[in-house]
């Protein structure tokens, strides 16, 4: 999905001939004349039709600023470290998110695991220092938001209700929340901050220190499957709580990286993906227990259970409901219902989700919602074709590489455990709640105009 500018989609929206209609977004080199390495790539491009609001979703300044996230701002970093003198060099790191590396295994015709080296030899043949795994990220995310759905589940009641408790992983989803519905919808996004939040934050402070260096000496770039997430590099509270630095200088897509391989005639050699300690061996490849997502209700699901039920709960059982991209999840006992969890994908299902909260009459305690109908496997950014239509045989094939790819759960990582107590000092101590969470602000009761007709 992807936002766009909203006098444009005011405009053009209005007619369904042009519902395909992009906006041409110029970047500064383009403007400058400049013409470097990789120049031939093609621009992004908005599509109005992915649009999640049509009304005050992106201004006029972020969209600028939105523009600016492109290959040509990744080179132009590369090219002057090459050029300019060392003192003003940046350290180039980049982050990969989860659900890229099925893309780039897809696309080669590579395990993960491979994918993930063949990835990272390239990056640092450019001139990339530092190359992450981003599930480190979402490890904190998901340990976050299940200790909050735990505290929410005790402090509900009719007179101050906490949940049913909403995702907020997904950038497209928490914008359109934002901006266009408020309250009361916006207290009951999850604070735990999203993956690509928490990397900045971890690259950003965390990574800087142990290498003794100034945030805004390091250039930190993020691989992702969708576009929303360069939108999303630009909310206000991404800064670390220590220092001032952008957690996210720059949004790459996982197609857009595709290209630049594509283009490139550069020898490269395999080489393994670097961890944040520095002196650590790299770890196997792993994912989290959701194949289109980052498994946010699965992962929740069995702690609620453990937590508040003491019941142990395996396998994770599914039941479609609408469609295939809207699912439930129970916990049941003696015929009760003790919890009642539900998968909302693409805006078709989290409007209908937003209506019933709104009259009250929503079952469910929690929602893992996502605005990509399909998930974040089917990001705009890698699973799409020219002409913005899924491509149903890659992303046939993504599923197949990620469900290959071994699950652990976040609990078991003794890196984020250790990070708990070097970086944050303690699960439990007040840093968690500046550098994990976060708040959210809202329009107050959004104007009529900006319902939306499905």
């Amino acid at each position: 999905m992807f936002l766009c500018f909203f006098k444009e989609c005011s405009k053009k929206t209005k007619t369904d001939d042009q519902e395909n209609a992009s906006v041409e977004v110029p970047s500064p080199a383009q403007e400058n004349g400049e013409k470097g390495e990789f120049h031939k790539l093609a621009d992004a491009k908005i599509f109005l039709s992915d649009c999640l609001a049509c009304d005050s979703c992106v201004t006029a300044e972020e969209g600028v600023q939105v523009s600016q996230q492109n290959a040509k701002d990744f080179f132009r970093v590369l090219n002057l470290n090459k050029k300019c003198d060392t003192s003003k060099h940046k350290v180039l790191a980049v982050s990969v998110c989860p659900h890229s590396l099925p893309y780039f295994a897809a696309k080669f015709s590579l395990s993960v695991p491979d994918a993930s080296r063949r990835l990272c030899g390239f990056l640092k043949s450019l001139g990339v220092h530092y190359v992450f795994d981003m599930t480190i990220a979402a490890d904190f995310s998901i340990l976050e938001s299940q200790k909050e759905f735990v505290r929410r589940y005790h402090q509900h009641s009719e007179e101050e209700p906490t949940l049913p408790m909403l995702t907020s992983a997904c950038p497209g989803w928490v914008r359109y929340a934002e901006r266009v519905l408020g309250h009361p919808i916006t207290p009951h996004l999850c604070t735990a901050k999203s993956p690509q939040q928490i990397m900045g934050s971890l690259v950003k402070d965390y990574f800087a220190r142990r290498q003794n260096l100034s945030p805004d000496k390091i250039f930190h770039v993020i691989v992702a499957p969708c576009y929303d997430k360069k939108l999303e590099a630009l909310r206000e509270d991404v800064p670390t709580a220590l220092h001032s630095s952008r957690g996210a200088d720059c949004v790459l897509t996982s197609g857009e990286i595709v290209q630049i391989m594509e283009q490139s005639d550069l020898s490269v050699k395999d080489a393994a993906v670097d961890t944040l300690f520095g002196d650590q061996k790299e770890e196997e490849v792993r994912c989290h227990d959701g194949t289109s997502s980052d498994g946010y209700l699965a992962h929740i699901f069995r702690h609620a259970a453990k937590e508040l039920f003491n019941e142990d709960v395996g396998a994770v059982t599914y039941r479609t409901l609408r469609n295939k991209d809207f699912r439930e999840v129970t916990l049941e006992k003696n015929g009760e219902v003790l919890l009642r969890f539900a998968a909302a994908y693409g805006f078709r299902n989290i409007q209908n989700v937003v209506l019933k909260l709104k009259k009250g009459k929503f079952p469910y305690h929690f929602v893992e919602v996502l605005a990509c109908a399909g998930g974040c496997l089917s990001g705009r950014g890698q699973a799409h074709t020219e002409d913005g239509r899924v491509d149903r045989a890659l992303l046939r094939q993504m599923e197949g590489v990620c469900a290959a790819t071994p699950a652990q759960p976040p609990e078991t990582s003794a890196q984020v455990q250790g990070l708990y107590q070097e970086w944050l000092g303690g699960a439990d101590s007040p840093t968690v709640q500046a550098a994990l969470h976060t708040a959210y602000q809202g329009p107050g009761q959004p104007a009529s105009s900006r319902d939306i007709k499905w």
